[in-house]
């Protein structure tokens, strides 16, 4: 998600930059393919990278900020250095997303006080929406705004919630609808967003639409 839709705010013009704060499931190298590069967020919050060597150029003019994969790297990281890391890389780009763990243990916490707004991403079923309510008053709670719904992995079967049935739950507007696509695990497999692999794609086309709709309300 976080991958993709920073490849299509870049493609629309925005100076973007995506960074990795699941510190314990980072995923976000995997996606471009730079997940073997030496310096990475782990190095910084341990003290031991330099923030000068921690961005990487991605498609479009992404700016890519990963996080580390290794067991050693999680238990060095400070996450309490995580806000101070923020402010400087925000200071140079139009938009920044951060890739949050799911759920509400400490990394996402972290994450998510860092941030000044909050996309919610849930998968079209209850759990996922329930897990999502209580995520919405943490952040009302650290001062994040919530600012909408994007639906993720959307069937449009019988068993999936309703966009309005969503929108009841959670009281935000559904800022996008990504369909299920196969090309995004096949790009994803191949190290590269689905928004570049396939730009034909129904999940590329959603994307772009998401984009664009986050910079009309912005």
């Amino acid at each position: 998600m976080t991958a993709n839709l920073g490849v299509a705010l870049a493609q629309l013009g925005k100076k973007t930059l995506v960074l990795d704060a699941d510190v314990t499931m980072a995923n976000l190298g995997l996606v471009f393919g730079i997940e073997e590069r030496k310096t990475n967020l782990h190095e910084v919050l341990s003290g031991g990278g330099a923030m000068k060597n921690l961005v990487y150029n991605g498609p479009a003019g992404l700016k890519i900020v990963p996080c580390g994969m290794s067991l050693d790297g999680i238990r060095r990281a400070k996450l309490e250095r995580l806000k101070n890391v923020v402010t400087k890389l925000a200071s140079g780009v139009d938009i920044m997303l951060i890739d949050s763990a799911s759920g509400l243990d400490h990394d996402a916490i972290t994450a998510l006080s860092v941030a000044q707004e909050v996309i919610l991403v849930v998968t079209p079923n209850f759990t996922a929406v329930a897990e999502a309510t209580k995520i919405k008053v943490v952040a009302e709670r650290l001062s994040v705004k919530p600012v909408g719904v994007v639906i993720n992995r959307a069937t449009g079967e019988r068993t999936d919630l309703s966009r309005n049935e969503i929108v009841a739950v959670l009281d935000l507007p559904v800022l996008g609808i990504i369909p299920e696509d196969a090309e995004v695990r096949r790009a994803a497999a191949l190290g590269e967003p689905v928004v570049t692999r396939s730009p034909k794609s129904p999940a590329t086309k959603a994307f772009k639409e998401l984009a664009s709709k986050i910079l009309k309300t912005h």
